[in-house]
């Protein structure tokens, strides 16, 4: 397996571990969901760290889908590199990074991580394209 494909697939992982922070927080502040929350397919707002880990497991899926894209696209392209290898490792841990300065609630460390993965998606789109 590639460099590429295997953080492809940790962030993967990622993802999907980090919806549970977020269902425990809404557990936490408003109890189990009853049939009834089911039935009118509404949110209870949920405040503090409980909204961090809601917003923490939204931002990751939004990113989530483009880095895949390029991860694939660079792979079955023959478009791998150094570089690639490098910058998926960045967003990889620049992701996990901003999971845990937001859960923190550390506003300036969340958006330089976040700024990061962000780079790091530029970086392979480029050594694809270019």
């Amino acid at each position: 397996m590639t460099t590429e494909l295997l953080y492809l697939t940790l962030t993967a992982g990622l993802a999907a571990l980090l919806w549970i922070p977020q269902v425990l927080g809404i557990v936490a502040q408003n109890g189990m969901i009853s049939a009834e929350d089911f039935r009118q397919a509404t949110e209870k707002p949920v405040t503090g760290w409980a909204q961090r880990a809601k917003r923490v497991h939204l931002n990751m899926v939004e990113n989530l889908a483009p880095f895949a894209v390029l991860v694939i696209v660079a792979h079955l392209s023959g478009q791998t590199s150094a570089t690639t290898a490098l910058w998926v490792q960045v967003f990889f841990w620049a992701r996990l990074a901003h999971a845990a300065v937001l859960y923190a609630g550390i506003p300036y460390l969340r958006t330089l991580a976040f700024s990061a993965g962000f780079v790091a998606q530029i970086v392979i789109f480029l050594a694809i394209v270019f």
